[in-house]
């Protein structure tokens, strides 16, 4: 018998699952998945089968197939495994009868607790959905169990439950499937007993991905595989500087494409409606657009980056001020002072923008990766002329994201909308952005500059810091703009303001630039830029303090946070530095995770090479860890990427990238040797879809500092 804590009443279980005095809902969905991990959906149907819906996240079917209902995008980050695994660990399911399936765009049921709204973000998915889940399979456990001592006419007390199967000393058991029916009309008791941690079976071990097969035998489905009865294919014409209208147009030669059926204009730019994605594209060429530039942003990144750097040279709004940071740098005998320069970034998903939009009779369904379910059913909405409970969204899989999908105007979706509410025939119109499209649509990470001095005092220890930067707000002319506080949006100072380093006197200012360029949060938002800027200048404090960087570092910490216990295990399992290389070291918080990245250059030929990256990670209780280090990797592949070659650049207003060709990402060969490491914890569960990024590059650019002596400032950069 499994040893359980009580958690919660009745009516707390009742409000986390949404269900309040109406009590549980036995309702009739889609199939269960033909094999484990196919999510189910209204795109990908199956044939009707009965399932028992225990709540607003387990259903369970005649088959003994458990179903979660997955309220989180799945982009790669394997967030429907993990969170199937936990209602698996409190239902005591066996593993093999796990399936998943995505949740319907239904706010009051499947609201992300920590964003207000359903969606997905912030790394937020397994520590949102962590209490909830728990509750869900426990509550879903009760009832089984309740359902069985009925039936058997024994005591709840006597009942057990082990993979899947529950049973009874005198000899009776039962798989799921037999008595769910029952179980769903049975009232949950007063107390919700959880799981002890230690008991954890399924929690804690390495699981495979539920999507992995289906991801592998091309079953799985994206946007840009979608496809309905009659549907078209629609691609846009959109203005080449950002702000531009359309002034002019000739059409004539694009529509005598043979397979072109319509070209409307929308908000944001002309459409061409075709049987295909050639045709279509073909015909796009074809077109003849003038546009009005008088509102546009005309500006290139090198006139950017000087009017930012006159911003840097004045006083902005404070977002941190402990102590008198200026005073103190003042009277200091030897301030350390750098700027830094950070270009745009596109987040460059493999599979670009795209949704399949069939609205007709006043009423929508939408199919796409979705990531702000809430934000864009209102958006589609507002485009089509619609009630918000007319929009239905079918969630598929999405190719990457890195938060392009979370756009807060939804641009691509309001685009698909615009477009099927102008074309005079509504047949199913599925909109499909190309590579360049990506790259030229903007939302990138938005650039910045950064002035940073500092000071260490005659025992070593650090005495001031200041922090100025320039860049552009991610939630201003957004829905979240009322997040702006004193003219400093917090997701832009992350990283630097919320430091914990103990310096005595330590402020941070921030410009918001005004630029006409949309910008959007990319993986790991504002610590993507704070990290390195935080990071390379605590190291390059350590070589003024003549100290070891990673004393230099733990001195600076307190004794109780949690970077300490990453950082010193990193380095641990990193061993000795090269010789004759580099070694550098950088550790980070973000979104409630600990990350310590160690980077090992070698000297060939002269020119230093990346040897290996060793991470530690402090992510709380641990799901998955097979997933945690997927994620840690992909996090510093991502980051290397955009260390090493990736910048978005204009040329009077224009973006100068296509393709990747110019858009240099990452390669397969030039990936690292790559080490993770996790720490214990029994803290609550934290994410890890962003914060592997953040340490990544100043790890690499002190690395170079020490292995060449050269101290970089500007990204990206190159090793050689």
């Amino acid at each position: 018998m499994l040893k359980f804590l009580p958690q919660t009443s009745r009516r707390d279980f009742l409000k986390v699952l949404g269900l309040g005095a109406a009590g549980l809902v036995v309702g009739c969905t889609g199939s269960p998945p033909a094999s484990p991990g196919t999510p189910v959906s209204s795109a990908t149907p199956s044939p009707a089968a009965q399932l028992e819906e225990l709540n607003h996240f387990v259903k369970i079917g005649a088959d003994d197939r458990v179903t979660v209902v997955v309220k989180h995008s799945e982009f790669g980050q394997g967030s429907s495994t993990g969170l199937t695994a936990i209602v698996a660990e409190e239902l005591d399911a066996d593993w093999s009868q796990m399936a998943w399936e995505f949740a319907p765009a239904d706010n009051k049921k499947y609201a992300n607790t920590l964003m207000g709204i359903q969606g997905t973000g912030g790394s937020s998915a397994i520590a949102n959905s962590w209490q909830e889940l728990r509750l869900s399979g426990a509550g879903a456990r009760a009832l089984l169990v309740a359902a069985a001592a009925a039936e058997w006419k024994v005591p709840v007390s006597e009942i057990e439950v082990s993979k899947g199967t529950i049973s009874h000393k005198s000899g009776k058991s039962s798989g799921f499937g037999a008595l769910a029916a029952a179980a769903a009309r049975q009232k949950l008791p007063e107390k919700v007993l959880l799981k002890d941690p230690s008991k954890f079976t399924l929690i804690g071990q390495p699981l495979p991905r539920l999507d992995g097969a289906v991801k592998t035998n091309g079953q799985a489905q994206f946007a840009i595989d979608q496809s309905l009865p009659g549907m078209r294919i629609a691609v846009m014409l959109r203005p080449p500087k950002f702000g531009a209208k359309l002034k002019k147009l000739d059409d004539a030669a694009a529509k005598a494409v043979s397979g072109v059926f319509e070209i409307v204009t929308v908000a944001r730019g002309v459409a061409v409606i075709a049987k295909d994605f050639w045709t279509a594209q073909k015909a796009k060429r074809l077109l003849q657009a003038e546009w009005d530039f008088t509102k546009a942003e005309k500006r290139g990144s090198a006139e950017l980056f000087r009017d930012y750097k006159k911003q840097l040279k004045t006083p902005g709004p404070v977002a941190r001020n402990d102590g008198k940071a200026e005073a103190t740098l003042a009277g200091a005998a030897h301030p350390v002072e750098l700027e830094y320069e950070f270009p745009y970034l596109a987040h460059a998903p493999m599979e670009p923008l795209g949704c399949l939009v069939d609205f007709k009779n006043g009423e929508v369904d939408l199919y796409y990766g979705a990531q702000l379910q809430t934000v864009d059913q209102a958006s589609a909405a507002a485009t089509l002329g619609i009630s918000q409970e007319k929009v239905r969204i079918n969630s598929v899989f999405g190719g990457g994201s890195f938060g392009r999908r979370a756009t807060p105007d939804s641009d691509y979706v309001v685009e698909a909308c615009s477009i099927a509410k102008a074309a005079k025939e509504k047949t199913p119109i599925k909109l499909i952005w190309d590579r360049t499209d990506d790259l030229h649509g903007g939302r990138y990470r938005p650039m910045s500059v950064h002035r940073v001095r500092g000071a260490v005092g005659a025992d070593g220890k650090p005495t001031a810091f200041f922090h100025r930067m320039v860049v552009q707000s991610f939630l201003a002319d957004s829905p979240f703009a009322m997040m702006i506080k004193d003219g400093v949006d917090a997701t832009s100072v992350e990283g630097s303001a919320n430091s914990d380093y103990q310096i005595p006197n330590f402020r941070v200012e921030v410009h918001m630039a005004r630029v006409g360029i949309p910008t959007l949060w990319w993986r790991s938002v504002g610590h993507t830029y704070n990290a390195f800027v935080m990071e390379t200048f605590v190291d390059a404090l350590a070589h003024a303090a003549r100290q070891d960087p990673v004393k230099f570092r733990l001195a600076m910490l307190p004794k109780r946070s949690r970077r300490r216990g990453v950082l010193e295990l990193a380095v641990e399992k990193a061993g000795k530095p090269p010789q004759g290389g580099g070694r550098g070291v950088a550790v980070h918080e973000s979104f409630g995770s600990f990350v310590a990245q160690v980077v090992d250059l070698e000297m060939k030929g002269g020119k230093p090479s990346l040897l290996k990256v060793v991470c530690a990670v402090d992510c709380g209780i641990v799901i998955n860890p097979d997933q945690v280090k997927s994620q840690m990797e992909s996090g510093i592949n991502y980051a290397l990427s955009a260390a090493l070659g990736e910048a978005i650049t204009l040329k009077d207003g224009e973006v100068e990238q296509s393709n990747f060709d110019a858009y240099k990402v990452l390669r397969l060969p030039a990936a690292p040797p790559i080490e993770v490491f996790i720490v214990e914890s029994n803290a609550a569960p934290t994410g890890t879809g962003e914060p592997g990024v953040p340490p990544l590059a100043p790890a690499l650019a002190n690395a170079l500092f020490a292995a060449t002596g050269k101290r970089i400032t500007r990204l990206p950069f190159t090793l050689g």
